[in-house]
């Protein structure tokens, strides 16, 4: 039998996995097999090594079965129609509170890395089901949060690194009618922490978006997404009707471009708005005073939304300690993916160091450096970080929130080279710094192939792209460049000489 109200069942079976991937058999499965216990299908839980994952629960006990086999899941069904659980076969079982809503993380595993304040929905409950949520905008709305400091987390977010409640305020005291934005539209598959949540807790980001219309006084808002995931639009479709009655703002679903300049916060306004050239407005005014269609607007990517509904629930379990330097409360989400066997979604909260985020994952290889922060992050060889704003930025890392792994077969200068060509073709060409500083970025890269290294005319054109490009394509495109070449400097002059330390060049750039 199935079920879609699994919280308030003592005795149920979870299948934990994207509702949007080929993964049917352990549901299938275990449906066809329970007479009398429910099966309920989840959304992921960040972790792909272990999905499909089968959750079997009795009266507060919880058994773990990672990617099990069929006759696996009908031996955990056959137990539980009994009342009990294939202990012996399970990777973990966890005692917790039987009503809890949140996934009980093993005390080792890839689940039991990080916090699972954000992501505890995350394979726990029914996706679709506001009922298996704590509706938070029913009742409150986001101004209870709004001098808390919080900073906007993402790409997509036009108050990234910046204090979401100064924003509101603009938003609110600005004439026109307000909107809400929440701009889900990242090509960079490095980052899949939004996806995600989207898929495995929709209606909690549907609440939380209620819960900033509410407090900015608008009565439209926009989730944008991705054209290409027409699964993941018919899931997102199916949480909106779902949650239409019970939110007091529903937003409306709308898909943009599958290209990574579309992700940016402004050039996602021009997308909704249906123009043809897609690229970032120059600003001032900003976009919560003159947004979509001229209207004062609040664009957030989905991380920051949760975040904000996290922050209004009663059980915040520490997700409103602000960091050391008494901004910013919440946790940060990041992709780990890169040289891994399979990539993992994890939480990390201000204490945390970005080292911790490699448990999760299997690395190929020797470990050799990360970019941290999306395909424009930095190249660091130490996770020795801390998961805040600050510290990243001090870093000259990305908060982006995708930590790539890469092994000791990567080059540091091709990878660097890679990601400024990325920049030369994904730029929106509309200033001069990011259309032109950025071919003049890969051709000085490719001088290092022909034997000279202009350090100091990379570090120039670098520090000019940064400062007074209009778009963050461009402002960003040097990063992994200065990065590389700051932790990598004898593997650039190794090349000036005609050999690859990694052995991995075989031609120019």
């Amino acid at each position: 039998m199935t079920d879609t109200r699994a919280v308030e069942r003592s005795t149920v079976l979870r299948v934990a996995a994207d509702p949007t991937a080929d993964r049917e058999i352990a549901y299938e499965t275990a449906r066809s097999t329970a007479d009398a216990v429910p099966v309920v299908r989840t959304g992921p839980t960040g972790i792909d090594a272990v999905e499909p994952l089968v959750l079997a629960t009795v009266d507060g006990r919880t058994a773990f079965h990672p990617d099990p086999d069929r006759s696996t899941v009908a031996d955990v069904v056959a137990a539980l129609e009994d009342g009990d659980l294939l202990s012996a076969e399970a990777t973990a079982v966890v005692e917790h509170e039987p009503e809890t809503g949140s996934l009980p993380a093993p005390e080792r595993g890839p689940l039991s890395v990080g916090r699972r304040d954000v992501l505890g929905p995350c394979g726990w409950v029914n996706p679709l089901v506001p009922e298996d949520y704590d509706l938070v905008s029913t009742e409150r709305d986001a101004g209870d949060v709004g001098g808390a400091g919080l900073l906007g987390r993402g790409r997509g977010d036009a108050t990234a690194n910046e204090d979401v409640g100064e924003t509101w305020a603009t938003v609110r005291e600005t004439d026109g009618d307000p909107v809400v934005v929440v701009n889900a539209n990242d090509a960079d598959d490095r980052q899949r922490v939004d996806r995600t949540l989207l898929a495995a807790a929709p209606i909690a980001v549907l609440d939380g978006i209620a819960a900033i219309a509410e407090h900015v006084g608008a009565e439209d808002a926009v989730l944008f997404v991705d054209e290409t995931d027409t699964d993941l639009h018919r899931h997102l479709t199916s949480a909106i009707d779902a949650a239409a009655d019970a939110l007091p703002v529903v937003p409306q679903l709308v898909a943009g471009p599958d290209e990574y300049r579309a992700g940016a916060p402004t050039a996602a306004l021009e997308a909704l708005e249906g123009n043809d050239r897609i690229e970032p407005r120059r600003q001032p005014p900003s976009p919560a005073v003159h947004g979509l269609y001229g209207r004062p607007t609040a664009v957030h990517s989905v991380r920051t939304v949760l975040q904000v509904r996290r922050l209004l629930t009663d059980e915040t379990d520490g997700a409103s300690t602000a960091d050391e330097t008494g901004r910013d409360p919440g946790t940060r989400l990041f992709t780990v993916t890169g040289d891994v066997a399979s990539p993992a979604t994890v939480e990390l909260g201000s204490e945390d160091a970005l080292e911790t985020a490699r448990e999760a994952v299997d690395l190929e290889g020797r470990f050799k450096m990360a970019c941290v922060g999306g395909v424009l992050g930095g190249l660091t060889e130490s996770l020795d970080v801390p998961a805040t704003a600050d510290a990243l930025t001090a870093a000259d890392l990305g908060t982006e929130g995708a930590i790539e792994l890469l092994n000791d077969q990567r080059c540091a200068v091709a990878t660097a080279g890679e990601r400024a060509r990325f920049a030369a073709a994904e730029n929106s060409g509309r200033c001069v710094p990011g259309r032109e500083g950025t071919k003049q970025l890969t051709e000085l890269l490719r001088d290092v192939y022909d034997g000279s290294l202009e350090s100091d005319a990379i570090r120039e054109l670098g520090r000019v792209m940064s400062r007074t490009s209009n778009c963050r394509i461009g402002a960003r495109a040097p990063r992994p460049v200065l990065t590389a070449m700051d932790a990598f400097e004898p593997e650039f002059r190794a090349h000036t000489d005609g050999r690859c330390p990694s052995g991995t060049c075989t031609e120019n750039l």
